[in-house]
């Protein structure tokens, strides 16, 4: 069994709150997400953030690959952090901390994601070749696409780290 972390940041010019309430809407998930992986909530995004909230999406993580995806937000302290937790999906895990931290610029959005693929020894297998390169652009993604709707902060704006743990 063999675990991987990604570890994302990116600093962004905007306030706490501005962030918090941008980043915990469950319906902002669609506007950070690459086009090409059909993400759209079937259910659950409908209301605020909350411990115990269950979200369900479509997503299609592959081109040959569309599937349910349901996560537990089952931590969450107001303007700070929350957490995601896959119960169902492409994962064997998945356990995804966002964090915002103050900063003299604004703000800087953390992402830590612990995860484990199914299948084995062919998850591995397929961890650099498919998943790492999928998750690095999602990420690359996402930080092009904050980046247009708030501006950027020119120095040390993105740190990307996918690792075996």
């Amino acid at each position: 069994m063999r675990l991987y972390q990604l570890n994302a940041k990116q600093q962004l010019p905007i306030s706490r709150d501005e962030a918090w309430q941008f980043l915990s809407n469950p319906k902002n998930l669609k506007t950070i997400t690459p086009p090409h992986m059909g993400f759209h909530i079937l259910s659950g995004g409908d209301r605020p953030m909350f411990a115990g909230q269950i979200i369900q999406y479509m997503v299609k993580p592959f081109p040959f690959l569309s599937t349910k995806w349901v996560t537990e937000i089952t931590h969450v302290v107001q303007g700070e952090y929350f957490v995601d937790e896959q119960r169902f999906g492409p994962y064997a895990l998945w356990h995804h901390k966002h964090f915002i931290h103050e900063t003299s610029n604004g703000v800087e959005i953390e992402d830590i994601i612990d995860y484990k693929l199914p299948f084995g020894f062919i998850g591995t297998l397929m961890h650099p070749i498919l998943v790492k390169s999928q998750l690095k652009k999602i990420f690359e993604y996402r930080k092009t696409k904050l980046e247009s709707l708030f501006g950027a902060i020119a120095e040390k704006n993105t740190i990307l780290e996918l690792k075996s743990i």
